[in-house]
C-alpha cells in the first residue's frame, strides 16, 4: 500500500493503518531496533510503541516521509527503552551519538540558539551531497547505530577505512556547520 493511503487511514481513524504501517515497516524499524536494544522482547515492544506513536501522532502531524518518520519514532523509543534499562552502564550502543558530540556538542545551546528546521535541512544537504561509499558509512553509523565491523563487512571495506571515513567526515561537518553559521 502506498504511504499516501496509509496516512489517509491514520486520519480517517481506521485501524487498518497499523497493520499496513507494521506489514510494511517491520522490517526498516526492527534494524534500528534491534542495533540500539540487542533484546528480541524489547524489539518487540518498541515496535509496538512505534506503532502506537504513530497512531496518537497522526494527525494531526502530516509526515513527509513515512519511513522517516517512523525511522525517527523507532530510534527515539528504542534509546528511551535502553536508557531505562540501562542507566547505570554506558554501551558501544551510545557510542555514534557520542561520536558525534564532537560536532554538535553543547544541543541545548545549539537548540536554543539554531532553528532546529534549518539545522536538519543542512544535515540532509550533507548527507545527500556525500559520494555513495561516505553516505553509506555515515548513514549505517549514525542512523542505524550499526558497529564499525558491520559496517566494514557489508560494505566491503576494512574497518580502518571505515574509521577514517567516519574521523573524516566528522571533522568535515563540524567545519561546514561553523562555517554556514550553526553554534557549537
Amino acid at each position: 500500500m502506498e504511504d499516501a493511503k496509509i496516512i489517509e487511514l491514520y486520519f480517517e481513524r481506521n485501524e487498518e493503518a497499523i497493520s499496513e504501517t507494521s506489514g510494511k515497516y517491520t522490517p526498516y524499524c526492527s534494524v534500528i531496533a534491534k542495533n540500539v536494544l540487542h533484546n528480541e522482547l524489547d524489539e518487540e515492544e518498541c515496535l509496538s510503541d512505534t506503532w502506537l506513536c504513530a497512531w496518537n501522532n497522526i494527525p494531526p502531524t502530516v509526515p513527509n516521509c513515512l519511513r522517516v518518520f517512523l525511522g525517527k519514532i523507532t530510534r527515539n523509543i528504542s534509546l528511551n527503552l535502553f536508557r531505562k534499562k540501562n542507566t547505570a552502564k554506558r554501551s558501544a550502543v551510545f557510542e555514534p551519538i557520542d561520536e558525534l558530540e564532537e560536532c554538535v556538542s553543547g544541543r541545548e545551546n545549539v537548540e536554543a540558539e539554531v532553528d532546529a528546521k534549518a539545522l536538519s535541512e543542512y544535515l540532509d544537504s550533507f548527507i545527500r551531497n556525500l559520494p555513495e561509499e561516505k553516505r553509506y558509512v555515515f548513514i549505517r553509523r549514525y542512523w542505524y547505530g550499526e558497529s564499525l565491523s558491520d559496517i566494514a563487512k557489508n560494505a566491503k571495506i576494512n574497518e580502518t577505512r571505515v574509521k577514517n571515513i567516519l574521523a573524516k567526515l566528522r571533522k568535515k561537518l563540524r567545519e561546514e556547520l561553523e562555517k554556514e553559521g550553526f553554534s557549537l
